[in-house]
Order: structure tokens, then sequence, then C-alpha cells
């Protein structure tokens, strides 16, 4: 039976390309979370006063990988140390978020960020946000799979390009 998990962590290009590519993920949407705004647009969550996140939400297949496995990559793959900003993406849209759907969810969330705080990994603290997800909205249809359908194009080369190579490196086995 598959779960679902809903992430926001910079991009949501970015974010999905990285999913995307996870044995055991059966699907991965680009869209908006944790905001006010019903059905927004990608142009009024980019002004920043919609309350959204760029997020993705994606569904997996428990048994192949796991709710912690997909926390563990989602730490890894994005800076959970800095306020409203992933590299050059700055502003609420591009915070670093887990959306809970369920009271398990949140728990196991709750201890995965403090096990990641006291990794070491980082020097500066953790400020990714724990949040209820209250609304799920899919971008609009040229933002889905954005990076496999436009590897050319500059941002995916300069950005997701080296986050994919890392990805690689890192969780190899865990990779389609």
């Amino acid at each position: 039976m598959s779960e679902t998990l809903t992430l926001g962590a910079g991009c949501f290009w970015c974010v999905e390309a990285i999913f995307r590519s996870l044995k055991g993920v059966d699907n991965v949407v680009s869209g908006y979370a944790g905001g006010t705004t019903e059905n927004p647009t990608y142009q009024q969550v980019c002004v920043g006063n919609t309350g959204h996140a760029e997020a993705i939400q994606l569904t997996f297949d428990p048994e192949v990988i796991s709710y912690e496995d997909l926390l563990d990559v989602f730490w890894k793959t994005h800076d959970p140390t800095t306020l409203n900003r992933q590299g050059h993406d700055i502003g609420t849209v591009y915070r670093s978020v887990i959306f809970y759907h369920d009271a398990t969810q949140k728990k196991t969330a709750e201890i995965s960020r403090e096990n990641m705080q006291m990794s070491g990994l980082w020097s500066n603290p953790i400020v990714t946000e724990i949040a209820k997800l209250t609304n799920f909205y899919s971008a609009e249809r040229e933002h889905q799979n954005y990076y496999n359908l436009n590897p050319s194009q500059p941002y995916c080369r300069a950005i997701i390009d080296p986050k994919m190579k890392k990805l690689k490196e890192d969780f190899q086995g865990r990779l389609h």
C-alpha cells in the first residue's frame, strides 16, 4: 500500500528530480503547499504573498523505501540551515519544510530532524519547519517532470545537474 510524503526544499524542479529517481517512489508531483491562497498560480506563489512553499508530493512503496530513508535523502540534498533560501532562490516560497500527513509522520520527522541536528553535518542549526499539511495544489503542467523534459535548460545544467551527481554518489543503491 502506497504512502504519501510532502516536502519543500527550494525549487520544486530540483526536489522533484531527486525524488523521481529513487527506487520505491511511484509518483512525484510539483506543486504548492502550506499557504492560504486556493489554487494558486506559479506567478502568484513567486510574488510571495500566498504563504505557499514550492513543494513536491510523492507516493512511495514503504516496502521498497521507508519514510525515514526518504527523509534522509531530503536532509542531504538541500541546506536545511538556511531560512527561506536555497542557493540563489530566496523567499518563503523556497523554505525547507516537511509537511506531515499524520501524527506518525510528525513524530518521525521530529526525531529525524533532531538526529540530523546532532549528526554534525551542518555547523549551523537546522531551521526546517515541520508543519501539518493543510493543502497541496499541483503546479501547472509545464512544471511537472521539468528536469527530465528540459535537460539542456541552463537552470537544469547549472543547478540540478550537480545535485543529481551528488545524489548518485551518496545514494547509488537507492536509484532506478
